[in-house]
């Protein structure tokens, strides 16, 4: 089946969301068609011209946004002088509303990978007139106990790799959550400290790929790279804006809310969040739910089996008319 092909958007632009800042998004495919809304991950990916090709786009009004603070967003989380306060999933929940309304969207398909997938099942548990449905890939739930497996659990698992990252920290800094620490390195006023730190999250978040080859080439770049450490640390350091203290996580808490939305989970049988059930506890809890697992790929969106997957979910939905109301 495949992508579809690559196309250029109709409409784009600045939305100022408050803030100070900026939120890029653009429009492609189908002035007429069925809304529906791409998320990328991270928190600070980005989305690129990938992101268009998941939709039929005779069929669908294919919306891309980056999020605040990375990809054509503005100021980028890559520069020092970033307020960061002001980027939390509750502003982020509420750029997507702004945006909504600005494009003069009643409702849309939510489709999100890895942290869009978090931030879409939290946008349709607060807005759910707002989705018509689901579809998510490589999916988690932004729980402390999913931050506390990519960090400190791997570590069982990528031992020689979780040393190097440990030795980054100062010593009195090796306990307890480690992307807060991290964090805190990212945010010295020393651009040297800076700069290590986010090259050594970054060398984690790849060694800890399952399969070869254990390359990642947008973190090759300074400011992409800087942006992306800076973003994932402050949200894994701060239980991403979702509430403090619950270690299972608010989204896997309120799955029932999403009860109605029809729904596709697409997810690599190598994807590390599987080691804590998350995908199969949120399928379980969400009346209704389709859940898809693609055989021996990890944390993607772009393996063959995950493409065929997502992209005839997208086809299915394209056909469906949401009842009112819904």
């Amino acid at each position: 089946m495949g992508l579809y092909p690559e196309i250029e958007p109709y409409d784009s632009g600045m939305l100022d969301v408050g803030d100070g800042k900026r939120v890029h998004w653009e429009v492609c495919g189908n002035p007429h068609g069925k809304p529906a809304l791409m998320l990328h991950g991270g928190p600070g990916s980005g989305c690129d011209a990938a992101f268009r090709r998941y939709c039929d786009p005779a069929a669908y009004r294919i919306v891309l946004l980056d999020q605040r603070g990375c990809g054509r967003s503005t100021p980028h989380a890559g520069a020092y002088d970033t307020d960061m306060s002001v980027n939390t999933t509750a502003h982020l929940l509420a750029d997507l509303e702004l945006l909504r309304r600005h494009l003069g969207i009643e409702r849309w398909l939510v489709w999100g990978v890895s942290w869009g997938s978090v931030l879409g099942l939290r946008y349709a548990q607060t807005h759910p007139w707002a989705v018509s449905e689901l579809i998510l890939a490589a999916v988690g739930t932004g729980s402390n106990a999913e931050v506390a497996l990519l960090t400190r659990g791997l570590g069982r698992i990528f031992p020689e790799a979780f040393e190097r990252f440990l030795a980054e920290l100062p010593e009195g800094e090796r306990d307890g959550n480690l992307a807060a620490a991290y964090n805190r390195l990212i945010e010295s006023s020393d651009p040297v400290v800076r700069a290590r730190a986010a090259r050594s999250w970054t060398d984690w978040e790849t060694a800890t790929i399952p399969a070869p080859p254990r390359s990642v080439a947008r973190f090759a770049g300074p400011l992409f790279r800087t942006g992306f450490a800076r973003t994932v640390t402050h949200y894994w350091g701060n239980d991403h804006f979702l509430g403090a203290g619950n270690h299972e996580g608010v989204v896997l808490r309120d799955a029932h809310l999403l009860g109605g939305i029809p729904s596709t989970l697409v997810q690599g049988s190598l994807d590390f969040g599987n080691l804590l059930g998350t995908v199969w506890r949120l399928h379980h809890a969400w009346p209704g739910s389709e859940l898809v697992v693609v055989d021996e790929v990890g944390h993607t969106m772009g393996a063959p089996g995950v493409v065929d997957a997502l992209v005839a979910a997208t086809d299915r939905y394209a056909r469906r008319r949401p009842a009112p109301g819904r």
